[in-house]
């Protein structure tokens, strides 16, 4: 694979270039080949790159963007203002082919218009969805949509299952399992719409659709593609990030509580701290848009430099994978 470029939405997100130039340090050093683009208030991330002496500059340069766009603006402000933004600018950079992916933490709903704006969905994908993988008994299952679109129809859920089980399989999962999210696992539960994609879904030739699935059995890994509106999809993935949080907090509580817990969690604490490693949200950071003409990876807002770097690597292996390209040739099949 000739180097890839990936650039870089430098002031995007809760703490801009204080997190976004150290992560962006640490994925050069991680992948020999890649080469970032930071762009965004060029005076702004030079002093934030100073302060981090010895960098390769020959794989890091930085771009001028005069516009910042804030975390509450609404999307139609920015369609309309604001055309020279960091976020803007990145994904005309994939449009162009100066770049192969984008990475941003900023405004969700701001990437999700300008993305749609500037590069376009693929042919027969109405609306991108964003997809993560998220830890399971048996390894990862691919959750979406996660919050792009809060209301779906039936035709929109089963887009989404397709874009998903390619992206599986792009990401080494073969013949992966699709399943739809529910409220039960037999055919009469559920509300009209999951119904009638479950009825697509069945007809769907070459795809591997498994039935409904309940929120348990997603983490027992009983599927490799989990399918949902945004609504659910974002609510399941924020309540699991703060269950994570709340169970570790309250492990080390306990441990703390006497010195026989003392005792017993001197000898748990490496595997807790372990555990928590495997399970911490940073290292699964970075949901893709799907169905777009390039790759867009949208980091979590209030990420730290261990999270951002976690969505640059979920770029990067897109990139290596070059998953729009296959999107488009099995959706031109499969839709």
């Amino acid at each position: 694979m000739s180097a890839p470029v990936i650039a870089i939405d430098a002031m995007g997100g809760d703490f801009g270039p204080h997190c976004i130039v150290p992560a962006s340090i640490a994925a050069l050093a991680e992948f020999p080949s890649l080469h970032l683009v930071l762009v965004g208030q060029a005076p702004v991330l030079e002093d934030s790159l100073a302060r981090h002496p010895g960098v390769d500059r020959s794989r890091l340069r930085i771009e001028h963007a005069s516009d910042v766009i804030a975390m509450d603006e609404r999307p139609a402000q920015v369609l309309r203002g604001k055309p020279d933004s960091s976020m803007r600018r990145v994904l005309e950079m994939v449009r162009s082919g100066q770049a192969q992916a984008c990475v941003s933490a900023g405004n969700t709903g701001a990437l999700m218009a300008l993305s749609r704006y500037v590069l376009k969905t693929l042919p027969g994908i109405d609306r991108p969805a964003m997809v993560t993988a998220v830890p399971t008994e048996r390894g990862h299952c691919h959750l979406l949509d996660l919050g792009a679109n809060v209301d779906c129809s039936a035709e929109h859920l089963y887009q989404f299952a397709v874009m998903g089980a390619v992206a599986a399989e792009a990401l080494g999962i073969e013949r992966p399992r699709v399943a739809l999210l529910n409220v039960g696992t037999e055919e009469i539960k559920g509300n009209q719409q999951v119904k009638l994609a479950a009825s697509l879904l069945q007809q769907a030739e070459g795809l591997n659709y498994i039935g409904y699935i309940e929120g348990d059995g997603l983490y027992r890994g009983e599927a490799d593609v989990v399918v949902c509106d945004g609504f659910v999809g974002n609510i399941l993935l924020k309540s699991s990030e703060g269950l994570v949080g709340m169970v570790s907090m309250r492990l080390e509580a306990l441990f703390k509580q006497s010195l026989g817990a003392r005792l017993v969690g001197a000898l748990a604490l490496p595997l807790l701290r372990r555990l928590q490693g495997d399970l911490a949200p940073a290292r699964h950071n970075g949901a893709s848009f799907l169905g777009l003409q390039g790759i867009v990876v949208k980091s979590h807002g209030s990420a730290g430099p261990d999270g951002f770097q976690s969505a640059i690597r979920r770029a990067y292996r897109e990139v290596h994978e070059d998953l729009p390209q296959r999107l488009h040739g099995r959706l031109e099949h499969l839709l």
